[in-house]
């Protein structure tokens, strides 16, 4: 089955994903119905049928894409070669980089993952859990080999760097006094600095 309809020839589920994005963001995932999602896409119910089996399913991909490129990108830096401390500060920046790269979407998110079934929210939190626990990985890895003080727990490093990457939709402004490099460079040298022996 083809993947694209007429005009630009992006394929439908991109086309959903990018309609159904800028809506969450504009009016909330609540407020937005799947006739509008549909109709900002120039397909039909069908289609979004045929890839997404519900407007919840849209939500879900929303993040999970971006979970995905994340997780990708993070699995290039703990299997790199090269001093964990370098590895652990490219992908504390490199989170930060990408979520503000995407920050309607974690946006959206984080202001409307109640709407999910439990089931899907289990599923996405399984997903984050496992995005976590690799960054972690590195963190504790650190701390074995005395790079990394061991003063602070793993656990708590890992949720002090994600608990200001998942609040940058609250403050983060495009445009604004710094970039998404300088911000993640700062936040990756807080996180260094947090774990200095």
């Amino acid at each position: 089955m083809a993947r694209t309809t007429e005009g630009d020839g992006t394929p439908v589920p991109q086309r959903l994903l990018a309609a159904a994005t800028r809506l969450f963001a504009e009016q909330g995932y609540d407020r937005t119905s799947v006739q509008e999602i549909v109709e900002a896409a120039g397909v039909t119910k069908g289609a979004l049928y045929h890839y997404f089996g519900s407007k919840e399913d849209l939500l879900q991909e929303v993040y999970a894409r971006v979970l995905r490129l994340q997780q990708q990108r993070l699995d290039t830096y703990v299997n790199a070669d090269g001093p964990v401390a370098d590895r652990l500060r490219a992908a504390a920046a490199d989170v930060v980089v990408t979520t503000i790269d995407n920050l309607d979407d974690a946006a959206i998110f984080f202001r409307s993952m109640h709407h999910l079934s439990p089931e899907k929210n289990k599923e996405v939190r399984a997903e984050r859990r496992r995005y976590h626990e690799r960054f972690r990985a590195l963190v504790e890895l650190g701390q074995r080999e005395g790079v990394f003080s061991t003063a602070t727990p793993a656990d708590l490093v890992v949720d002090y760097h994600f608990g200001s990457v998942h609040h940058l939709a609250t403050w983060y402004k495009p445009g604004g006094p710094m970039g998404p490099q300088e911000v993640a460079d700062h936040l990756a040298d807080l996180l260094l600095r947090a774990l200095r022996p």
